[in-house]
């Protein structure tokens, strides 16, 4: 009866260490469901100038808080897909990128030039062949110094001057260009339209008709040393007067220095 009773203990003993190996611990985990709203974003990337259809914008479940001014909300303008659909993009999107509607021109309120020049300034066109635009490799955005070519009648013969009546200009397009596409390093085009005040356009108006114009890149390591963005006025205003001239005897070869006081 003894062993019997210390066998049927240890059985209860085993019983109890089994039952307490096999309990499972359940945790709750609470999920956060944030509240959302449907946001226009871009179904794929859209590049500047290019006309948005009812195909490349959607929309977008996007959490409420993360909703910031400017999106194009579906609770606030529900035919934003049929509404939006033709503008034209002023700036590029990326795939998935919320549709800003500061970022898109309707057809009816103008064309892209007129939306990407910034307020006060102009865009002038200048004609411009491959040997006076850096061989072909001035792209859009970028910056370039203006310069004129002509002749000029002195006292005793005639003499040819290259002067830099701009600098620092920023180039809206090349052609009909207004950005690089397809990752083209080469932009081919008989115009540049450039980004000018309207005294600056007036200069290169002027120079147009007083000689020929070229191009010169500028690096742009050099314009984010100079910590300078806009345009500057050239060596010379070409409706004031040039001064006076002195001549130069470098190694004996004779020369004319313009533009002394």
């Amino acid at each position: 009866m003894i062993v019997l009773a210390i066998a049927f203990a240890a059985a209860g003993g085993a019983a109890y260490v089994a039952k307490n190996l096999t309990t499972t611990t359940v945790t709750t985990v609470e999920v956060d469901t944030a509240e959302t709203v449907d946001v226009l974003v871009a179904s794929r990337d859209i590049r500047l100038g290019d006309a948005v259809q009812s195909d490349n914008i959607k929309w977008y479940a996007w959490p409420k808080r993360a909703a910031v001014s400017g999106y194009i909300t579906k609770a606030r303008h529900p035919d934003a897909l049929s509404k939006y659909s033709g503008a034209i993009a002023r700036a590029p999107f990326l795939s998935g990128e919320p549709i800003k509607e500061q970022k898109l021109i309707k057809v009816s309120e103008g064309g892209v030039m007129a939306a990407i020049l910034p307020a006060g300034m102009r865009a002038i066109s200048t004609p411009i062949r491959e040997e006076t635009s850096a061989g072909g490799f001035i792209l859009p955005n970028d910056r370039v110094d203006v310069i004129v070519s002509r002749r000029e009648r002195g006292a005793r013969k005639e003499e040819h001057i290259s002067e830099t009546v701009l600098r620092n200009v920023r180039v809206l397009a090349i052609g009909q260009a207004i950005e690089i596409k397809d990752g083209k390093k080469v932009a081919n085009g008989k115009t540049a339209t450039l980004e000018l005040s309207p005294r600056q356009a007036e200069t290169l108006s002027l120079a147009q008709n007083m000689g020929d114009i070229s191009l010169a890149l500028r690096s742009l390591s050099d314009s984010l040393r100079s910590g300078k963005s806009g345009p500057e006025t050239g060596d010379h205003d070409l409706s004031g007067e040039r001064g006076s001239t002195v001549k130069l005897l470098k190694y004996g070869v004779p020369s004319r220095a313009f533009g002394v006081n």
